[in-house]
């Protein structure tokens, strides 16, 4: 019986996500709001966290030809992004997190994806930076668009963004909220009423994509 309701939740929830992406893939937003941003050009700093494989970093750099930090801390994949972009010397790429802390940490990872907070497959041990810190080991000073994909670990990073100003730095900021614990729907409300002190949204599509720029 357990086994038999973990498999309903499980498709529960795979045909929820899949109702909320149905607007997004109609529009192509992976082509079209994700990769349109006017103000980029070879100047810019972009910072990819969750590289997965690069492909939206080689989209964003083929199209502005900007200068792009991937972070991926995921051993398989960041393996396979610094291959792929070991010939461009404008995208770099760091086997590592960012987040509020200094920290190692076990990643779970399953054929839908990985994650810190969800255990479910095989893990492996991966290593968190203070996202403030890294910066400034860089030398970056502000940043013109920041996309995070990091399963979860948006909300501490965001919180912690917001609270030492660093959010003020940001241009762009384009986040996938992830759903798949209890209080991710108020602690995301809770973020956006911090955001709108700074920035404006551009887009949202619930729980897939949005973006929230910087106001002039």
């Amino acid at each position: 019986m357990k086994e038999r309701f973990k498999k309903w939740k499980r498709m529960f929830i795979a045909d929820k996500q899949m109702r909320r992406v149905r607007p997004w893939f109609a529009e192509d937003g992976d082509y079209t709001y994700r990769l349109n941003y006017d103000s980029l050009d070879k100047n810019s700093i972009v910072v990819d966290l969750g590289g997965y494989k690069g492909q939206w970093a080689s989209d964003i750099f083929s199209k502005y030809q900007s200068r792009v930090f991937v972070f991926e801390p995921v051993a398989a994949y960041f393996n396979f992004i610094k291959d792929r972009f070991k010939a461009n010397p404008n995208i770099s790429v760091f086997q590592l997190a960012l987040g509020n802390r200094n920290i190692s940490s076990e990643i779970f990872l399953n054929a839908d994806g990985s994650s810190t907070i969800r255990k479910i497959g095989h893990s492996e041990t991966i290593h968190f930076k203070k996202f403030d810190e890294k910066m400034t080991e860089l030398g970056i000073e502000e940043i013109d668009l920041i996309k995070i994909n990091i399963e979860g670990g948006e909300y501490e990073l965001l919180e912690f963004l917001i609270e030492n100003g660093w959010v003020r730095k940001v241009k762009n900021i384009q986040v996938q909220f992830h759903d798949f614990f209890p209080d991710a729907k108020e602690r995301m409300k809770k973020i956006h009423l911090a955001l709108k002190t700074t920035h404006t949204l551009t887009y949202q599509f619930e729980f897939v994509w949005e973006n929230w720029k910087l106001n002039s």
